[in-house]
């Protein structure tokens, strides 16, 4: 199999690695490899520029700069981890949501452990990766992505990802700040968690999805743990590569893939995980309904699709940002246990 052989071939001896104090690690890290690489992106061509003299550093001499030529754009970065007892059957990818980058499953912004360090000591060969134009994927020219990024500020997560009660809840002042009573959002750490959004483009999904075609070509057949954009992306992908991937797990997805393209995962084992007060957020119970009629559509053409909501099995107060809630660990349990009963866990 692919990732068996990479495996091989990036490391033949066990490396182990004591996590620091801080990540609340239950013990050192055994890994019998880790690394990194990028896939995907297309050589784009700029013509009719001009040039200018630019100083590239305080004090230095000046030189030409010429906007013309060929650049590679829309690179993927991947990272990957391979613990030395390994009981996923399958390699395990995960994708994050819009606005972040992989940081979202390293660890919490108080520090916690995330789901990364969790599904390896679980057993999974595991890759994170920065969608095109995220993080270390980097990022284009306005002469080859014509349209502005987007940007989070400060309110927006706080009110939009179910951290505080909704519209109106944020203020500057933490003490004012009103977020959803029993939250297992770490509150006290927002400053930390905003440090990890970036921006966004509207105009790059075909660019993203391209890159983690590449991924999958690459590394499946596979499992997806997937949240929010990485969700909707998933399913798009998983509808051009259906016989790679052996499980989708969706964490509140963003919407779905094409309706008409459902019936194509018949095959793929799909979980989607809701948290709490969804249906009470206009935002992120449209997006559950969508996601309910593709799991329908999926049902009807003979395939399988459970759903989660995680207050009716006792499992209360979740953010959208669940991997870096308190009860983390306890979420991370569930879809390890889901993962086993799809006969994917040695």
């Amino acid at each position: 199999m692919l990732h068996q052989t990479w495996s091989r071939l990036v490391c033949a001896a066990a490396l182990v690695f004591a996590a620091a104090p801080a990540l609340g690690a239950d013990a050192p890290l055994s890994l019998r490899g880790m690394g990194s690489f990028h896939i995907g992106g297309r050589i784009a061509n700029v013509a009719g520029k001009e040039t200018r003299m630019i100083v590239r550093q305080p004090g230095g001499p000046a030189s030409m700069l010429d906007p013309n030529g060929q650049f590679m754009v829309e690179p993927m970065y991947v990272q990957y981890f391979l613990p030395a007892e390994r009981k996923g059957r399958l390699p395990l990818l995960m994708w994050h949501g819009g606005g972040l980058t992989g940081v979202t499953f390293e660890s919490t912004p108080d520090g916690r452990e995330g789901w990364l360090n969790m599904f390896i000591r679980k057993g999974w060969d595991t890759y994170i990766s920065d969608a095109v134009e995220r993080g270390r994927s980097g990022f284009a020219s306005p002469d080859v992505w014509p349209s502005d990024p987007t940007f989070l500020n400060y309110q927006d997560p706080y009110e939009r990802f179910r951290i505080g009660e909704g519209e109106g809840s944020w203020n500057a002042d933490p003490a004012k700040r009103r977020p959803i009573p029993g939250t297992q959002f770490p509150v006290e750490a927002y400053d930390n968690y905003m440090k990890q959004t970036v921006p966004r483009w509207l105009s790059t999904d075909e660019a993203v999805i391209a890159s983690y075609v590449a991924l999958v070509d690459k590394i499946c057949p596979c499992a997806l743990l997937a949240h929010s954009q990485g969700g909707a992306f998933g399913f798009r992908v998983a509808e051009m590569r259906p016989d790679k991937f052996k499980a989708i797990v969706a964490v509140e997805s963003a919407t779905a893939g094409v309706l008409a393209n459902a019936p194509k995962l018949k095959d793929v084992p799909v979980l989607m995980v809701f948290g709490d007060f969804v249906d009470q957020h206009p935002r992120w119970a449209a997006f559950k309904k969508i996601d309910m009629e593709y799991a329908a559509a999926v049902r009807s053409a003979g395939g399988s699709v459970d759903w989660i909501n995680l207050p009716e099995i006792g499992i209360k107060g979740n953010s959208h940002m669940m991997m870096q809630d308190r009860n983390n660990a306890e979420i991370a349990d569930v879809i390890q246990k889901w993962l086993a009963g799809r006969g994917l866990v040695e």
